[in-house]
């Protein structure tokens, strides 16, 4: 699975501690799932569409 949060985050202009308390995780549990060696939950891939503006399908994508 391939994630787009990093661009996404970018494009926005936050940072991943910025968008970590917005989702109620770690700064580094968003690195882990940036660097694809975490993968969030449900819920949590929907906070980070929420909070990115955009869709659990266009973050996350198959390989």
């Amino acid at each position: 699975m391939e994630n787009m949060i990093r661009n996404r985050r970018k494009e926005l202009g936050l940072s991943q501690e910025e968008l970590a308390k917005k989702c109620g995780v770690s700064r580094q549990t968003v690195n882990a799932i940036e660097n694809n060696k975490y993968d969030p939950t449900l819920m949590l891939a929907f906070n980070l569409a929420k909070e990115l503006n955009t869709t659990v399908d266009e973050l996350f994508k198959p390989i």
